[in-house]
């Protein structure tokens, strides 16, 4: 029973994950749609770095969406930051930094470790990246981090039945914080918060 039990919370938690990264895919505003929009009119720059992390890379972050609004300021350099985990043990340092300019000092970074690495973000900002030209200073960066809190709708189209919408959105709520998992300076971290239905 308890073998079940924990069977039962490890695959909805699983399931989840793939209906919720469905759902930010579909829901999500195409990202160069969105900074055309943004610098037409531009809101004032202030020194400093602000990376967003992101786990769809073509879309607008939900950090990104809210930011302007509440504090009508863009940092200098804006990173749209994904980090992915291979299906394979390691990747080694050489490989685990790509970055893509986007223009208006916005850039795509994305970071890839395997799945027996330390996804170490902080490291790969300081050193990685410094070695392919695009340096960190780490007292001028903030991270801001979006804060989803599900919310079970009981729709048909998430292919869960209602106990494990509810189970899985538990069980999301006490998931270990993004910037212990991923080594990002606490003091750092900015976090603004939306609300997915599954």
């Amino acid at each position: 029973m308890l073998g079940s039990g924990i069977l039962t919370v490890m695959l909805t938690w699983w399931r989840g994950r793939e209906v919720l990264s469905r759902e930010l895919r579909t829901s999500g505003v195409p990202l160069d749609q969105f900074l055309d929009s943004l610098f037409r009119n531009p809101p004032p720059r202030v020194p400093g770095t602000a990376v967003f992390l992101t786990r769809v890379p073509n879309a607008v972050p939900h950090a990104l969406m809210h930011n302007p609004y509440h504090n009508n300021v863009l940092h200098e350099r804006v990173v749209f930051l994904t980090v992915k985990i291979k299906d394979v043990a390691w990747v080694p340092f050489e490989e685990r930094v790509s970055i893509e300019p986007l223009g208006h000092g916005c850039l795509r970074l994305t970071l890839y470790f395997g799945f027996m690495n330390q996804p170490d973000v902080s490291h790969a900002l300081a050193e990685l990246c410094k070695e392919q030209g695009l340096e960190f200073n780490m007292m001028q960066t903030s991270f801001f981090l979006s804060r989803e809190t599900v919310v079970p709708v009981m729709s048909k189209e998430s292919g869960m039945s209602h106990w494990r919408e509810r189970l899985f959105a538990v069980t999301a709520r006490n998931a270990g914080s993004k910037e212990q998992y991923y080594n990002i300076p606490a003091k750092r971290v900015v976090e603004l918060g939306t609300q997915i239905e599954i």
